[in-house]
Formats: structure tokens, sequence, C-alpha cells
């Protein structure tokens, strides 16, 4: 079999990547996406051809107007197959501590974002899925331990 008839029988995941960004009092930026009924961390599918980080910078420029370079990788999230949905890998990237001024340039696309908010663990819980919540604790506990983790369906594996 040609290199290339063996690629094609190789399983398709989705994949994607999002940022964790703080602010100096340790909240967490989330966004309000204007077709999902929960909010989300800045972030998005990752194109053919292009690597999570290059994906993560791009979604930072697209949604929030930001040109962040984000820091290492803090959680990969294996997520299972279900209803409409194939499985996918999800990375959570490090943004670091967004400044006042940095913040104050923050611009959304209306088509795409409906808002944003700085949130506490607890309001951030409350506003996202509870998969995404438990991807954002795991990130959250992975930069204060200057670690990594990998997850699969949100839940800690190693």
């Amino acid at each position: 079999m040609a290199n290339d008839d063996f690629a094609a029988t190789l399983p398709r995941k989705r994949m994607g990547a999002a940022v964790l960004l703080s602010d100096d009092r340790g909240r967490v930026l989330l966004v309000e996406p204007t077709y999902k009924d929960y909010w989300e961390i800045p972030g998005g599918a990752v194109e053919a051809d292009e690597s999570p980080y290059t994906a993560v910078v791009r979604e930072l420029k697209e949604e929030l107007g930001l040109p962040v370079q984000p820091g290492r990788l803090l959680v990969t999230d294996w997520v299972p197959p279900r209803p409409g949905r194939n499985e996918g890998l999800l990375m959570v990237f490090d943004g670091g501590v967004l400044t006042a001024e940095q913040t104050a340039q923050i611009r959304l696309p209306a088509e795409e974002l409906r808002s944003w908010a700085w949130c506490t663990e607890q309001e951030a819980g409350e506003r996202l899925s509870e998969l995404l919540a438990r991807r954002i604790v795991a990130a959250l506990r992975t930069r204060a331990k200057n670690t990594a983790l990998y997850l699969e369906n949100g839940l800690f594996v190693a």
C-alpha cells in the first residue's frame, strides 16, 4: 500500500485550540458566542494544515483583536464522539495576564461574539458547559503548578 493510500485510511479527528487569559485579580476571560447557548474561552477550530498554536494566535486576533503570543500548553483534552460530532482533541494554552491596556483593546466580531466577561472560577462554572468548566479548572490548576495535564472528556487521566 502506498503512503498516500495508507494515509487515506487513517481516522480524522476534530481539533481545537483555546487560550486561558486572566486579569490581575485571577479571573478568567470568557466569551459569549452568538451561535451557542453557553460561554467559552477564546479559541476555535484548528484549520487544515494549521498548527494548534497558530490557530489560537489567529483566533485571538479574529475574536478579540489582540496580538497576544500565548505561552506553554496547559491542557490536552480528548473528547469522545457524541451525536452530531466526531471525537476531538482540544488544547488550552496559557495566555497569561492581560494588562488594563490590553483589555481596553478588546474588539469583538459582532457576527461571532455577543460579549465577553472576566469571571471567577465559580462564575465560569455557571456560564460554561460542564465539560468546558472541568477543562478550565484543570487549566487553572495546571498553570498554578507549572505543569501540564492530559484529560479525557475534561477529566484527569495523566
